[in-house]
């Protein structure tokens, strides 16, 4: 079949009141590029990509929790079971870190479950992509990592999700869409949004019209006054990336309170909103109650749902709450008592369990149930991950070269560090 190179159609302009940039076939076919399509694939795609303007009006979720018809009885004990596990491992961690089980610095999601839940175990699937931060735990249990291989990693051994040599701020895991966790604040964005560029590249220059995968991000409210948030929002527009941002405003940036490091989003505006930014880019901008797993997951929803048709990206502001300090070395005297006991009352795991109970979709001796699996499950995980195995040497400089054999091949075709005496300065050689 011939091949035709198709140029960038004109835009078209935007109909939305608010201001936005104009989009046009294919977002300008990855930057403008002139792509070599085939001919009927070219024409097949081409009333479908054309699109009056991406923006839209930026709005707070409303209403109530979701209605009980809107959720399965398995869905709801799925998403129920998926916050406590997260609970509970977080509890654990705390309690193996005290006991010289992990080492380094260890910040736990306690408090944030519902964001977690309601976006990942919710809305996506296994081959969706999630970038995280260094509070990754619970954001790989709900895509799927087992708890095994999580507690594992923590604990430093050759069976973790990173075998051992990512800890707690570095989990990844290939087979779940799990781009990592990163240390420094903002640096997952870029890494979340590449995916995102890939999975447009697929669908619209290699003509995998099936492949709908989506990326989703998470970042503090930190992470919203760095450069890679702006650059990463203004890309995701331009491109027209299936990319959702979910920003976990729990308040705090470490030790800074949210209001002190953040101005006012908008003339007029007393509060630092972030969701505001996102029609600023031409994308919607949502903003919800993080400590409600219905309404974090009919937020998701959309946003979800309107990257796979290939609307383009969505930034989510979630409004939640860490229970403990910025990680376990932090005392957390920064935050009044009259503010951690105003949303240790909207704890997101009993209001689901209420909820569940309310409206029939479970009883007491139901979630009682769900909560002792889960408490076995976290157990068992503690077992696997004292009783694995530590890394083996020959781990020690994998994944650190790109050519190894300009570094550490002897002439034996072995490792120069598996040689006797080289971890002690002794090893000869050549």
């Amino acid at each position: 079949m011939p091949a035709l190179c198709a140029a960038p159609a004109a835009p078209l302009a935007a109909t939305n009141r608010m201001a936005a940039p104009m989009a046009s076939s294919s977002s300008r076919a990855l930057a403008g590029a002139r792509v070599c399509v085939p001919q009927r694939q070219q024409q097949r795609r081409a009333a479908s990509m054309r699109v009056a303007a991406v923006a839209s009006p930026v709005k707070q979720a409303a209403g109530k929790p979701g209605k009980a018809a809107a959720i399965s009885p398995e869905e709801a004990a799925m998403l129920y079971s998926d916050m406590y596990l997260g609970r509970e491992f977080e509890d654990m961690c705390a309690q193996m870190y005290y006991r010289g089980k992990m080492f380094g610095f260890v910040h736990l999601y306690s408090g944030q479950e519902a964001v977690s839940t309601g976006v990942i175990k919710a809305c996506l699937r296994k081959n969706d992509f999630i970038s995280s931060t260094y509070r990754d735990h619970v954001h790989a249990l709900s895509k799927g990592v087992s708890a095994r291989k999580v507690m594992a990693e923590l604990f430093g051994k050759k069976t973790g999700v990173s075998r051992g040599q990512g800890g707690s701020m570095h989990m990844f895991d290939r087979e779940h869409g799990l781009l990592g966790g990163y240390a420094f604040i903002g640096e997952g964005i870029p890494i979340g949004l590449g995916a995102a560029f890939q999975v447009a590249y697929s669908q619209r220059v290699l003509g995998n019209e099936s492949d709908d995968r989506v990326s989703v991000n998470f970042f503090g409210d930190g992470t919203c006054n760095v450069g890679q948030f702006y650059e990463s929002l203004n890309m995701a527009t331009l491109y027209k990336l299936p990319c959702i941002f979910v920003v976990e405003n729990n308040k705090w940036a470490i030790g800074m309170n949210h209001p002190r490091a953040t101005a006012p989003s908008s003339v007029g505006d007393n509060e630092p909103w972030i969701y505001k930014k996102g029609p600023a880019f031409g994308m919607p901008g949502v903003h919800v109650d993080g400590m409600d797993v219905m309404k974090v997951r009919e937020v998701a929803m959309e946003a979800v749902q309107r990257a796979r048709r290939g609307e383009g990206p969505t930034l989510i502001e979630a409004e939640t709450y860490r229970f403990r300090g910025h990680s376990l070395a932090d005392p957390d005297e920064l935050r009044r008592k009259e503010e951690k006991d105003h949303y240790a009352a909207r704890d997101p795991i009993p209001q689901f369990a209420k909820f569940m109970v309310a409206n029939g979709l479970a009883t007491e001796s139901d979630i009682k149930a769900l909560e002792a699996k889960v408490k076995e499950e976290v157990e068992d995980c503690v077992d696997y991950a004292e009783n694995s195995p530590k890394p083996d040497m020959s781990q020690l400089l994998e994944n650190v070269f790109a050519d190894p054999k300009g570094f550490g091949i002897g002439p034996d075709g072995r490792y120069r560090y598996e040689n006797p005496g080289f971890t002690a300065g002794t090893a000869e050689v050549s």
